[in-house]
């Protein structure tokens, strides 16, 4: 475990948030998979809204370089590496934080991650290591704050799903895990209601975010085409998934728990019955100074 303090030379961070300023101060948010795409835009901007934020992931290099991110822009980031699917890790790690914070007031349970392939094309260790990283991690981290921390002082929970209504085809192991995760939200904001804790979910559709130059081949061919099937026509941000996230966090949504928002620009509704005509009606939110458009768009 790692910290970097505050720049005290440099100005408060940038980040253009839709909160109001100082909405987290004094409490402590985790981000699973902080270290880069959507888990780095809502580090950043729980960050800007006063929150100290632990980062995790398994890359340590990149979980430092968004902490430094953090602390020049003026906010506080520690580094906490380990694989969140290991039970023990994720024991020790949840332990160690609690021991120094004293408590913890949210989880972003943001890691994740998959490969294209189709049903027929994936053994059952690629079934596995997907299902592990995108649910069995999320509920190590759930069930640990829960126990740890939560349980005993409340607090909120928001995890990642995926626009998998209508299933996933060509990556069928990501949207059982997502399906997964999505009733896994429901389940546990009604036993953990007692305890003062809501468990929420968002599903982003398509997001103009890094995680996208990881593709190749046909995948990467089709993503610069993906918003002729979104109402809306175009992509979503970084920012609007990260608004979205830090809202559920928030006091203003004290009565909103076992839901998962759809953040997908109208994806699912898309039909050849009402074809809609490209336009540019849709103007993007995007209030992260840092962001930065992927490759694979800028071919488009």
């Amino acid at each position: 475990m790692s910290s970097s303090p505050p720049d005290e030379d440099a100005p408060f961070s940038r980040y253009a948030s839709v909160l109001r300023p100082g909405l987290f101060a004094g409490e402590v948010h985790w981000v699973t998979g902080g270290g880069s795409g959507i888990g780095r835009c809502v580090a950043h901007e729980l960050a800007a809204l006063g929150a100290t934020v632990i980062l995790t992931g398994r890359t340590e290099d990149k979980l430092h370089r968004v902490a430094a991110e953090i602390a020049e822009d003026g906010g506080r980031a520690e580094v906490s590496a380990f694989d969140i699917r290991v039970e023990e890790a994720v024991n020790s790690a949840v332990h160690a934080a609690v021991a120094r914070h004293g408590r913890i007031h949210g989880l972003v349970n943001n890691a994740g991650g998959q490969f294209p392939a189709p049903l027929m094309a994936i053994g059952k260790k690629g079934f596995e290591t997907v299902m592990a990283s995108n649910l069995t991690g999320g509920f190590l981290m759930m069930r640990e704050l829960y126990l740890q921390s939560l349980q005993a002082h409340g607090g909120a929970i928001v995890n990642m799903t995926a626009d998998m209504w209508k299933g996933m085809p060509g990556m069928g192991h990501s949207g059982a895990a997502r399906a997964g995760m999505a009733n896994l939200t429901k389940t546990a904001a009604v036993e953990w209601a007692a305890s003062g804790v809501r468990v929420n979910a968002v599903a982003p559709g398509w997001i103009a975010s890094s995680g996208m130059d990881t593709y190749k081949g046909p995948v990467r061919e089709m993503i610069p085409r993906l918003k002729r099937h979104v109402p809306l026509r175009r992509l979503g941000t970084e920012s609007e998934v990260s608004a979205a996230i830090c809202f559920l966090l928030s006091p203003g949504a004290a009565f909103i728990t076992g839901v998962t928002l759809a953040i997908d620009g109208g994806a699912p509704l898309d039909t050849p019955l009402f074809p809609i005509a490209d336009h540019g009606r849709s103007a993007a939110f995007d209030g992260f100074h840092r962001s930065v458009t992927p490759d694979v768009l800028k071919e488009d």
